[in-house]
């Protein structure tokens, strides 16, 4: 393969307030190669790529998406749609995550077909296609008896047999929902009970990304050390010392409550344009926000997701939660790693998210400077996957 050398370019990695300029950075055989000042590279045989004016960023990790559902302000009717129309959405839907610089996305819930989760094929289809993101999924959501048919939902006593019972279906990962139904904001499940399934995923080599709008299943959650928590709508300073302790990492969708506020202006529907509906989007948020803090303060890995699909926001927008993470009190370099290597651990790939010499060239080119503007995470030029531009 060619040596191909990304010439006098900017480079930010999440680890650092500073923006390195004046770089050099070499793709051979797939992998970075070395990443030297300009002074000292040597392009000798390389084909160059005249980098200037644009950053290095690593390729991003977006940990709560949804690939076989469209988003907008009809999401939750589209995951009724037929099997077809959406194993199609999840093609489209991997096609502009990779164009936005996106090249890992953890499906964390996805309607059955057959017995299945969708996104256990979506995965396989998938698998080795240039340009397409790699994809890790969790199948289709677990939780408490009463929610909807599309779900796998149980009591607490059956919580294990239910988790385990996805991973055999082939899925990567499990998702409890942590919300009871019918809007009740006590825990659906017990610690004992959500702990045993935890650790019986964790003995079959998975992890377990748990949804939590409020406190009390949050609490539960951090409690029985599952891996992450997904929103964390309500988080106090005692559940994020939980969570610091127990090793859970937050995973970020604030851009969902952005999103709704946009349809407050686009669409008809009252839950989004009626006074009431607009206030009660307002305290979630404000509640989402604090959770921010409370995690921060307390040293809680903070990773972040879209929600693309199943919270209203589309594919390939995780610029978009950068941007409201630093909104939240994040630094610049903290929210950019929350979307790269914050993300690459939880998803469980050591190189996922990082810049480093010998491991493979999955980057992005941006137009400006993420750790001063974290828009230019939406201004990508040029995407490499395994040192070849796949966009």
């Amino acid at each position: 393969m060619t040596r191909v050398v990304l010439h006098d370019a900017a480079l930010a990695d999440g680890t650092s307030d500073s923006l390195r300029t004046g770089i050099s950075l070499a793709i051979e055989d797939g992998q970075i190669s070395w990443i030297r000042p300009n002074d000292a590279a040597d392009t000798t045989g390389a084909e160059v790529v005249d980098a200037g004016g644009a950053t290095i960023v690593p390729a991003m990790v977006d940990c709560h998406s949804h690939l076989t559902m469209q988003g907008g302000s009809h999401w939750i009717a589209r995951g009724d749609d037929p099997p077809g129309v959406l194993r199609q959405v999840a093609r489209d839907n991997a096609k502009r995550l990779a164009q936005a610089g996106i090249l890992w996305a953890r499906d964390v819930g996805a309607p059955m077909h057959d017995g299945v989760p969708l996104s256990v094929g979506v995965r396989e289809e998938l698998k080795g296609k240039p340009g397409a993101p790699y994809i890790r999924v969790a199948g289709t959501w677990i939780g408490k008896t009463g929610y909807p048919a599309m779900w796998v939902t149980v009591d607490g006593p059956k919580l294990k047999e239910a988790a385990i019972a996805q991973l055999d279906l082939g899925t990567d990962l499990v998702k409890l929902y942590m919300d009871a139904p019918g809007g009740v904001k006590d825990s659906p499940f017990e610690v004992a009970h959500v702990r045993a399934a935890v650790q019986a995923v964790h003995a079959r080599g998975a992890r377990v990304a748990a949804h939590s709008g409020y406190l009390a299943g949050a609490r539960v959650a951090a409690e029985a050390g599952v891996d992450s928590i997904e929103h964390g709508m309500e988080l106090d300073d005692d559940i994020c010392a939980t969570m610091k302790r127990n090793g859970v990492t937050l995973v970020s969708t604030l851009s969902v409550f952005a999103s709704w506020e946009t349809f407050a202006r686009t669409t008809t529907i009252d839950r989004f344009t009626a006074a009431e509906g607009r206030e009660r989007i307002a305290k979630r948020k404000e509640g989402a926000y604090a959770s921010i803090a409370a995690a921060r303060r307390a040293g809680v890995v903070i990773a972040t997701g879209s929600d693309f699909g199943g919270g209203s926001v589309r594919a390939g927008h995780l610029a978009w939660e950068v941007e409201l993470l630093v909104d939240a009190g994040l630094e610049p370099h903290e929210a950019l790693a929350s979307a790269t290597r914050n993300g690459g651990a939880l998803y469980g790939v050591e190189h996922a998210g990082h810049l480093d010499e010998g491991q493979p060239a999955d980057l992005v080119l941006v137009h400006g400077d993420p750790l001063s503007d974290p828009r230019a995470l939406w201004r990508v030029w040029a995407v490499y996957q395994r040192g070849v531009r796949v966009a």
